[in-house]
């Protein structure tokens, strides 16, 4: 019988003993330990449990099912035991009894032991081992000296293996959508690639398996570290680093916007309180997503490859489904919304998803469906037992996929809801919400998720209107009854007055027309009510986010970071390198003026061609134009590059992390020490910034102006800096926020130092909240850089900026406590 071979099989277990009841329940709970290695329970004689003895054909028929490339490990209770053990050897096939060993571990500890070891990955001699030295835990803690001696390490351990560490400073962390873009770079590679949390040391995984992947709970600021062997080992790394340099390709997220629109107040009676997940107020008739029951019966398997070739065609239904599902998302979502489709897709060839249900079936007596139900709910405990609650709701992602799956096997079909309305459902995966039509799906409310749930993320995109959490008194709403629901605050209102869902009614026409102006209007300049243009660009970090800055009606480019041209590479890239990447860079923007940010590292953010000492504080240590001053070819390369491409078209260059006059003196000399361009006729000089981070940058920027063009505020960094609180921090999350009256202080002490043609921006996530922008405005900033698909808001936001208004608001924030106050303030309505 052919089996399907992969680099992550495991080695399998089979446990031998006169009881059958012993043997699955010593099954049961090796499963539980280790519950991705299939344990095979081969106890008693005959049908009655309650019969004592051992079956040689029995035990053969276990090692069968349990075959794996890897191997299978055998453990016993005692005497006849032993010694069906040893006739089922002579049962099986030849090419199969050297992957077989017999162990003489004792037979639930030892189960427990080589379980575990055999879903970390361990080979089939280490298992034994594992296994053999079962009871060195119950021997050392009574006191006795363990006969087992200590596993040895392996000398072939480091052999052939590639080792690539990259930091991982996504918000999230390495989350499913950028677990799934690690995967994806390895596909049609020759390489053994495997990962491990070097912050947390959990792992090795295999880097091929998105299952495996986020649930290392790699962390925002953590260390992921990389290892391959093969062929193609040192693509694989490339590849991989040059994505982590991407920032993993993951736009951050834009927040929800906060109510313009709510009730006055909500009474205690008929209001159902949730999370709010998607901005947005509906009023409609509850509508039922009503599932089909999908159960697996009992039935003679056909032959495996019969059974393979079930699997294989749903398999390939639900691809092609989800296919299409991700073209109709980027088409009205945009890729970023689409790639959560990826993710999904991946599902489907996961070697811990579809690879196990594979081998299942291949080792014989398994129907197609049981296999993938099997496994499916393994993969799904995998993400239960995963730490971080925000990962947790990955598992209603794997359980959409894998429904999916299972009624195409079964021959179900899968029902969409019908009519206009409220949906209503317990929870939703991401393939139910992309599916939908916002035109008649008026709302969505369940019973269980998250706001950061894939499926939020999709509502959001949709423009749907969201709550979630509600809890199982939402399943209750009979089909028909009228709600109001209310996405800012998290509450869907029973029965609602005429008076109420008129108001809804008319806040969602104007939202539905303000997002159609501001789509229109994106190409245009955003100028204030009183004529004053205002600049908005677009921070970027590749080539497909400057024409993405393009499509969405940017300005120009206020932020390119140059940290993924160096990110782990085994050299600096040279002039001549940087020069074409500017070069594309600047040509896609069709005349746009591109603001180039020097390196921005520090040490903890080493490069691999650039080894660095540890700091005990790197986030105040050598970094951005410290290290440029400190390593002045590094800078002085990096200088040539940006002058070249400023002789062809409008450049800025930007130096971070200024503290001082002498800081902006040093840069500006090794400048003027480059030979002259002769620039393209009609291309304005270079124009020289710095961003304003930290305080002292912002309390000294009357001196520090006179040096440069402009200045550009940081708001993320200036925000931890002054508050001297580490937005990483979940623990401080409140404090480094931007909005804090100190930090606004900050930001209009800076715009105020900017005379003559100087000009101060906002760069920070800050600059794309829409409600923050009259308030930033008035404190003097007049450019804006936000991510891409921001642009449009926050033009919108601008042209409904009056000057004098602005002025008043932002000196009613600054008088204000704390950032709650002024994030009230700024919720206010206001004419």
């Amino acid at each position: 019988m052919a089996e399907a071979e992969s680099p992550t099989d495991r080695v399998r277990l089979v446990l031998v003993s006169h009881s059958s009841q012993l043997a699955a329940s010593a099954a049961a709970l090796a499963s539980a330990m280790a519950p991705e290695v299939l344990v095979v329970p081969a106890g008693g004689v005959g049908e009655d449990p309650a019969v004592l003895g051992t079956d040689a054909k029995r035990v053969a028929e276990s090692i069968q099912r349990a075959w794996s490339p890897a191997g299978v490990v055998v453990l016993m209770d005692l005497g006849s035991a032993v010694l069906s053990a040893e006739l089922a050897l002579d049962l099986l096939p030849d090419g199969r009894r050297q992957g077989v060993r017999l162990s003489s571990a004792p037979l639930v500890e030892g189960a427990v032991a080589a379980a575990v070891a055999a879903q970390g990955g361990a080979d089939l001699a280490q298992v034994v081992q594992e296994a053999e030295s079962g009871l060195a835990g119950k021997h050392s803690q009574l006191g006795d000296v363990s006969p087992a001696s200590q596993p040895e390490s392996s000398s072939e351990e480091g052999a052939g293996w590639r080792q690539l560490t990259v930091r991982v400073e996504l918000p999230m962390g390495l989350h499913a959508r950028p677990a799934a873009r690690v995967v994806q770079q390895l596909a049609g590679l020759d390489a053994e690639v495997r990962a491990t949390n070097a912050t947390t040391g959990d792992g090795p995984v295999s880097a091929r398996s998105l299952n495996a992947l986020a649930t290392l709970q790699v962390g925002k600021s953590q260390l992921l570290l990389l290892e391959a062997r093969g062929a193609d080992a040192d693509v694989a790394l490339s590849r991989i680093g040059e994505l982590a340099g991407r920032g993993f390709d993951d736009l951050e997220e834009a927040a929800p916007v906060p109510p313009t629109w709510a009730p006055k107040a909500l009474p205690a009676d008929g209001t159902l309180v949730g999370l709010p997940a998607s901005p947005g107020a509906a009023v409609g008739q509850v509508v039922h997503l009503e599932q089909a029951e999908l159960e697996v019966h009992d039935r003679v398997p056909a032959p495996p490859e019969r059974e393979i070739g079930s699997l294989e065609g749903a398999l390939g239904a639900v691809r092609e489904e989800l296919r299409e599902l991700r073209d109709l998302t980027a088409r009205r979502s945009g890729n970023y919304a689409a790639a959560i489709l990826d993710a999904d897709l991946l599902f489907l060839d996961d070697p811990e998803l579809a690879g196990r249900a594979r081998e299942a079936i291949s080792a014989g007596g398994v129907t197609a469906e049981a296999a993938w139900e099997a496994a499916a709910r393994a993969a799904h405990s995998s993400w239960e037992r995963v730490a971080d609650p925000r990962l947790r709701l990955r598992a209603a992602d794997l359980d959409g996929v894998a429904r999916r799956v299972l009624a195409h096997l079964l021959g179900s079909s899968e029902v969409r809801p019908t009519g206009t309305g409220v949906l209503v459902a317990e929870e939703l995966t991401p393939a139910d919400t992309a599916q939908l039509d916002p035109a008649a799906v008026l709302g969505i409310a369940t019973a269980a998720g998250g706001p950061t749930s894939h499926s939020a993320i999709l509502a959001r995109s949709l423009g749907i209107p969201a709550v979630v959490g509600v809890g199982p008194g939402l399943l209750e709403l009979p089909a028909g009854r009228t709600v109001l629901l209310d996405g800012d605050r998290g509450v869907v209102r029973l029965d609602p007055t005429e008076e109420e869902q008129a108001a809804v009614r008319n806040e969602a026409a104007r939202r539905a027309a303000s997002a159609r102006a501001a789509s229109e209007a994106a190409s245009r300049a955003a100028l204030t009510r009183d004529g004053v243009t205002v600049e908005v660009a677009a921070n970027i970090g590749s080539l497909a986010d400057a024409r993405a800055a393009v499509l969405a009606g940017a300005d120009g480019v206020g932020l390119l970071r140059t940290e993924f041209l160096f990110q782990d590479q085994p050299v600096l890239p040279d002039e001549e390198a940087q020069f074409e990447q500017y070069s594309e860079i600047a040509e896609a923007l069709l005349g746009r003026p591109l603001t180039i940010r020097t390196l921005d590292v520090g040490a903890d953010k080493p490069l691999a061609a650039l080894p660095r000492d540890p700091e005990p504080n790197p986030a105040l240590g050598v970094r951005g134009l410290r290290l440029g001053l400190a390593r002045p070819d590094l800078l002085k390369t990096q200088l040539a590059a940006v002058a070249r491409v400023a002789a062809e078209h409008r450049v800025r260059v930007m130096f971070p992390m200024v503290a001082t006059v002498g800081e902006v003196r040093g840069a500006l000399e090794l400048l003027a020490a480059l030979p002259a361009s002769e620039r393209r006729q009609g291309v304005p000089p270079l124009e020289v910034g710095i961003m304003v981070e930290v305080p002292a940058a912002a309390l000294g920027a009357d001196r520090l102006a006179k040096l440069v063009d402009f200045m550009s505020i940081g708001t993320n960094d200036l925000s931890q800096y002054t508050m001297a609180a580490d937005r990483g921090n979940g623990g401080l999350r409140g404090l480094a926020d931007p909005l804090h009256p100190a930090v606004l202080r900050l930001i209009q002490l800076t715009a105020a130092a900017a005379t003559g043609r100087r000009w101060t921006g906002v760069c920070g996530e800050l600059a794309g909240n829409p409600l923050a922008v009259e308030l930033l405005i008035g404190l003097g900033v007049r450019e804006l850089s936000a991510a891409p698909r921001l642009v449009p808001s926050v033009k919108e936001a601008v042209r409904a900026t009056a000057l004098a208004q602005a002025g008043r608001l932002a000196e009613r924030a600054l008088q204000l406590p704390d950032a709650d106050a002024v994030r009230e303030l700024l919720a206010e309505p206001r004419r």
